[in-house]
């Protein structure tokens, strides 16, 4: 009987089931041991969870990143007729709040008032967040980070452009699958490259593409490329959650934020 050779890759998601129920188990017992109440009448004690908070909250990051880069290709996407204005607008809203902690200011322009087309919501706003979280990473306090939506000749174009620091054209070429050519990474506070495959992968996936430009200590810019389409049925607005339940802005740009945006009291 012929063996089947098993990929790695295809092991990530069990992997990653694994790894997330024992966070969720560790996240319940801290939570337990220090509630809520507990932190916001000591506030010494909520720097210290705030800490706990953080790495849980980056842990579980990159197990998502790690389940969702090993998704095949041809897994069928959850297509929605979606109002893109809405839908990028409410992100930008919600990241617009933590980049405060880092000194950056979140702008969204969009000239159009409501655009429906069709997306995997889910799918979208995790493109959007990590874009976003490598950019608040690399722009220096006082920065900014500006969301553009448009439409032209039949394309949805999604951009996400920084004042930071750039990055260097040999990186560039490589810059989607950096993962892959583990001599090209470049230090911390980089990481692997996980990320910015799956926004690739995400485009392709939406039979669009995704393009970097950028200038050494001037800033970058990434633009999404989509068409401009819908299905078939009314436009959705059924709520989803990646996240398991927990906060799903914090989650996206926990690799980003600093230990302050994790203490109770800052999320009240």
């Amino acid at each position: 009987m012929e063996s089947r050779q098993i990929q790695p890759e295809s092991l990530f998601p069990a992997i990653a089931a694994q790894i997330r129920g024992a966070l969720s188990t560790f996240h319940l017992a801290a939570v337990q041991a220090v509630p809520p109440e507990a932190r916001e009448k000591d506030p010494d004690l909520d720097r210290k969870a705030a800490v706990m908070d953080q790495s849980y909250y980056r842990l579980l990051r990159l197990v998502n990143l790690l389940s969702a880069a090993a998704l095949p290709e041809d897994a069928p996407l959850s297509l929605q007729n979606r109002d893109l204005t809405e839908l990028v607008g409410e992100i930008c809203d919600r990241a617009g709040d933590l980049a405060q902690s880092l000194g950056l200011e979140v702008r969204f322009s969009c000239a159009l008032s409501r655009h429906v087309c069709a997306v995997d919501p889910q799918m979208l706003e995790q493109l959007l967040f990590h874009l976003l979280s490598n950019a608040f990473k690399f722009t220096p306090p006082g920065g900014s980070v500006t969301v553009e939506l448009r439409v032209q000749a039949r394309r949805v174009l999604l951009s996400v452009t920084d004042t930071g620091q750039g990055i260097p054209p040999e990186r560039l070429a490589s810059l989607f699958d950096g993962y892959l050519h583990m001599e090209r990474q470049a230090p911390a506070p980089c990481g692997m490259g996980l990320g910015l495959s799956l926004c690739r992968k995400i485009a392709e996936r939406h039979g669009g593409m995704l393009m970097a430009e950028s200038q050494v200590d001037k800033g970058s810019r990434f633009t999404l490329s989509l068409p401009d389409r819908r299905v078939e049925g009314s436009v959705s607005d059924v709520p989803f959650d990646y996240a398991g339940g927990f906060n799903r802005t914090l989650l996206a740009l926990a690799d980003a934020l600093p230990v302050q945006a994790f203490r109770i009291r800052s999320q009240s």
